[in-house]
């Protein structure tokens, strides 16, 4: 887990089922992220029950590569004693962090299992450098800041904080802010903060004559402002796609890997040969933000 700022920040990719978390680790993910099948804002991906975890970890430990489990959703009071024994399992198990943005969650894992690692989720709602003071007194190693975020309040935030800071470069977009939006329990019943979106802002939409997808954003592609952003004191730039193939994982992590790892004489011709492989990957129109 890098924390120096002349490192690399590490390339934090999802995993959604068995296939995507070896595609992951084979094309040079340098950490994965994963949620179970309890307590992860991803309730419709495969997910992993605590024993499929525990056989993968050692093939993640022989690549020295991360697992973050994401333990992203509202917990409710009657899902606390369920919450208490996976984290216990978690802290056995060692993972390198538990992805959160429950203050709950925080509470209790800081308080009762200290040896997990805390990362606050982009559901946490983190827009500012005192967002991230207040996640860090809450017990946060690390916080994933809000993909409505500009470069510029980017470097901002990172000037005035050393708790290691993540973003996302790739992925969907939501409509709403990220951790705020009540669309999916209004319209269809599930609330998207307990990984049960039904994702309205994807309907065709028709009023008179007019008519068209006006609320379906397109996917955000960072891959132009990665050398940018290798300069920023950075701890991770995050896919998004828990519930994207291993074929899709695949290409996209290779993707950036390459741009990561070029030079900084290289990277225009890289950051071009990388966006000719992201037509690889089947996805939504693409765009920089």
């Amino acid at each position: 887990m890098p924390t120096e700022q002349h490192r690399l920040p590490e390339l934090l990719a999802p995993a959604g089922n068995v296939e995507s978390f070896f595609a992951a680790l084979e094309n040079g993910a340098d950490a994965v992220y994963l949620g179970l099948k309890q307590f992860s804002a991803r309730a419709s991906a495969a997910n992993f029950t605590l024993k499929e975890l525990s056989h993968l970890l050692p093939f993640a430990q022989q690549r020295q590569v991360s697992v973050y489990v994401a333990l992203n959703s509202l917990v409710t009071a009657f899902e606390l004693p369920a919450l208490l024994d996976v984290l216990q399992a978690l802290s056995d198990l060692r993972v390198d962090g538990i992805i959160a943005q429950d203050p709950g969650i925080f509470f209790v894992a800081r308080h009762q299992f200290p040896r997990l690692r805390l990362h606050a989720s982009t559901l946490a709602a983190v827009h500012n450098s005192a967002g991230v003071h207040q996640m860090e007194h809450l017990g946060a190693q690390r916080v994933v800041l809000a993909r409505e975020l500009s470069l510029e309040e980017i470097h901002q935030i990172a000037r005035k904080t050393q708790l290691e800071l993540e973003i996302f470069v790739h992925g969907a977009l939501c409509f709403s802010y990220s951790g705020l939006c009540l669309a999916s329990s209004y319209r269809g019943g599930h609330s998207g903060l307990q990984g049960r979106c039904v994702q309205p802002c994807r309907l065709h939409f028709q009023q008179g004559r007019k008519e068209g997808y006006y609320l379906s954003c397109n996917d955000f592609c960072a891959l132009s402002f990665v050398p940018k952003l290798k300069k920023m004191r950075l701890s991770a730039l995050k896919i998004e796609g828990r519930m994207k193939p291993a074929e899709y994982v695949a290409v996209v992590v290779q993707a950036y890997r390459r741009v990561l790892d070029a030079s900084e004489d290289d990277e225009r011709e890289v950051v071009a040969e990388a966006h000719e492989l992201l037509l690889r990957a089947p996805a939504r129109r693409l765009t920089g933000g």
